[in-house]
């Protein structure tokens, strides 16, 4: 699907047919989650030059080897995250800022961590422009996680890794749940952990997804690293 953005309304419509496609598909069910997707304007974390793709129902590219997750599959870990309104959130791969946002809607807190300076500043500025202000992106390693703020009620991988790195497990609070994909750097599975009162962790194998590899001490190497 193309974005109609010609004319009065065009993103709005756009957005409008994007959820309701989601929603059709089974991928949208929560009412809270619905909403957000609602409110939040998609085509303000793509590239100028792909905007009339924003909408499609696709991975895009946003630069830095990176991409912004096509949108029912953001749908799905939003909703497998399973937010509620008082809880933290880490969010490792902040990306373009669209998860974020999107989760920045359904927490009290969302605390973002991204590699790439560029990318970091960009999410910043749009985070900043729709006005959510519960929001904090750092620019560190993903796979260390976020131990100032932590221990998290939820936290969400937007990247592959080998396995699930245990320093984020140690900082999800008992009762969180951590949603990761797991596998090599070409197919992944999404891994939901949960973890319990007696901080025992248990995990469930979800459907196969495709995200690029989480870099980092507890992840992959970069290129250069892996030809050293």
């Amino acid at each position: 699907m193309k974005t109609q953005a010609a004319g009065p309304g065009g993103y709005a419509y756009a957005r409008r047919r994007m959820v309701a496609d989601l929603v059709e598909r089974g991928g949208l069910r929560d009412e809270r989650v619905i909403a957000a997707f609602e409110r939040v304007p998609r085509h303000l974390f793509v590239p100028e030059h792909l905007v009339n793709d924003a909408y499609g129902d696709h991975a895009l590219p946003i630069g830095c080897e990176q991409t912004i997750s096509q949108p029912y599959v953001v749908a799905r870990m939003t909703e497998d995250l399973g937010v509620r309104e008082d809880d933290s959130v880490l969010e490792i791969g902040t990306g373009s800022g669209y998860q974020t946002a999107i989760l920045a809607l359904l927490a009290h807190r969302v605390y973002s961590i991204e590699r790439v300076g560029r990318l970091a500043r960009e999410a910043i500025g749009r985070i900043q422009a729709l006005e959510l202000p519960n929001v904090k992106v750092q620019v560190f390693d993903g796979t260390v996680g976020w131990s100032a703020e932590a221990p998290f009620d939820r936290i969400l991988v937007a990247a592959a890794a080998p396995r699930v790195p245990v320093t984020l497990l140690e900082q999800l609070k008992p009762g969180g749940r951590l949603l990761i994909p797991e596998g090599d750097r070409r197919e992944q599975r999404l891994v939901a952990y949960r973890k319990h009162g007696n901080g025992t962790v248990a995990r469930e194998l979800g459907e196969a997804v495709r995200f690029v590899p989480l870099i980092g001490r507890h992840g992959w190497k970069t290129k250069v690293e892996a030809a050293q």
